[in-house]
């Protein structure tokens, strides 16, 4: 078999940089139905060594086949690749052009790109053992000035996609169409005040939805990052509402015809790019399915750096969510407390990861998954970095599982919060709760009660040391 070394003799999409050539990597000869061979050839399968060990590209605190409360740990966490930050994002920001070469020896905006991004990222999830990936349409494709043609080349992609997920046992968590990054939606994409670009944002729905089933995707996510508005002086908000509803609706009537049974999910997101999008929140998401009667085919997906940006804590969306039974899948990153906008770090937050499985445990697990949403940072730029990124991440996720599983096994927290509310386990806090009383009889108990007394201390301190002692001890 020819193999030949290749050298970038052309620059990155968003990659300025000049006199400068990519380390040669060992391809193939790169053609339809042909496969590149090892981009990361330095680096072996990530494999589990324990705490202990000083070799960056293993495994700390994530073992796969650890058993935590009756489950493997793969199974309590089945991660998703993200295939917009790990294949697309070269490091960009509202101030520089890209510091990572993410061609992978192809020509950007070419489909011989596009099979090498497959390439890569199977690699990737290989050596990882990551079984599941998450896409936009934009992703996997260059657009064509042509629907038709940027179609075919869907077709042509997913193909190619569906012949590796068959050597590997890869699977699709879940597909959304990008409806954010074109000018057309400048205005949003459902909510858009122009008819033609309504129908254009439903066109690439349906095809995302027949390319989401055909991959066998367990989910499909409406992420509205245009829909919203920047001043309430030109936008009427109900009319704006009621045509996302309307298109929500056509992709559930949709995809059911077509043989789709997963989750609809949205993505809750309060701000930037828009000052204030519709679905601000997880209770604000809620409400708006319920009130289009859509809360029996869509949970929500819920993103951490989102919540944060909502000023919630992620344990707060997650925690709404699931107690309204509507936590679908997660979007697993962190963001930077100190700048206001979405910055998707890779998560290293112990604290928060456990207070996340914790929520998760409790809420019987997920429907979806827990997708990295996230990107190394602008300085961790070379193909090492997006291994121990990973890694990072999914040691700090399995970190957490463990914490979690402590909490709820040590049982303290948990029956403090049951001792909590015993008052209304018997006497009139039993009726009020069995809804055996009304507001009369209320209130002539009260009145022969005369004061209550203070319903007892939170405890917070201590319950945090006992999170403390746990987490650290």
């Amino acid at each position: 078999m020819l193999y030949l070394r290749k050298k970038r003799k052309h620059s990155n999409t968003n990659d300025k940089r000049t006199n400068r050539e990519a380390v040669p990597t060992l391809y193939k000869e790169h053609e339809k139905g042909k496969t590149m061979t090892e981009y990361f050839n330095e680096i072996k399968k990530i494999q589990y060594e324990g705490s202990d060990s000083k070799d960056d590209f293993s495994f700390k605190f994530y073992n796969p086949e650890q058993i935590v409360l009756g489950k493997t740990m793969k199974e309590h966490l089945p991660f998703a690749m993200a295939w917009w930050h790990n294949l697309c994002n070269c490091g960009t920001d509202i101030f520089g052009t890209g510091t990572a070469d993410k061609t992978f020896g192809a020509v950007p905006g070419t489909m011989e790109h596009a099979r090498a991004k497959v390439d890569v990222g199977f690699e990737m999830m290989e050596k990882l053992g990551i079984e599941y990936f998450c896409f936009h349409d934009a992703d996997l494709v260059p657009e064509a000035a042509d629907i038709k043609e940027t179609n075919r080349r869907l077709d042509e992609i997913t193909d190619y996609i569906l012949e590796k997920m068959k050597e590997t046992g890869i699977k699709c968590m879940w597909g959304t169409a990008n409806l954010t990054n074109n000018p057309r939606y400048m205005s949003g994409a459902a909510s858009s005040n122009s008819a033609d670009v309504f129908c254009f944002a439903a066109a690439q729905v349906k095809k995302t939805l027949d390319l989401t089933v055909k991959l066998g995707g367990k989910g499909y996510v409406f992420w509205g990052g245009r829909e919203g508005y920047e001043t309430l002086l030109n936008t009427d908000v109900k009319f704006e509402q009621e045509n996302i509803a309307n298109l929500m609706r056509m992709a559930v009537e949709y995809g059911r015809k077509i043989g789709f049974t997963g989750d609809f999910y949205i993505e809750p997101k309060p701000k930037e790019p828009m000052k204030h999008q519709y679905d601000f929140d997880a209770a604000t998401a809620i409400g708006f399915l319920r009130q289009y009667g859509l809360d029996k085919d869509f949970k929500l997906n819920i993103e951490a750096n989102h919540a944060t940006l909502a000023g919630h804590t992620f344990q707060h969306d997650l925690r709404i969510s699931a107690i309204n039974g509507m936590l679908g899948s997660i979007d697993a990153n962190q963001g930077d407390l100190f700048l206001g906008w979405d910055t998707d770090h890779f998560s290293s937050d112990v604290y928060e990861t456990t207070l996340c499985m914790y929520e998760v445990l409790k809420a019987g697990g997920l429907t979806g998954g827990l997708n990295f949403d996230a990107k190394q940072r602008r300085q961790s730029n070379t193909k090492e970095d997006m291994f121990l990124a990973f890694i990072l991440a999914m040691d700090t996720f399995a970190l957490g599982l463990l914490k979690a599983a402590k909490i709820i096994e040590d049982g303290r927290i948990d029956n403090f919060i049951k001792e909590k509310y015993k008052s209304y386990e018997n006497g009139i806090g039993a009726e009020i709760v069995a809804k055996k009383v009304k507001l009369e009889a209320l209130s002539a108990y009260a009145e022969n009660l005369g004061a209550p007394a203070l319903p007892g201390s939170g405890r917070q301190e201590m319950l945090e040391s006992i999170l403390n002692t746990i987490l650290f001890g």
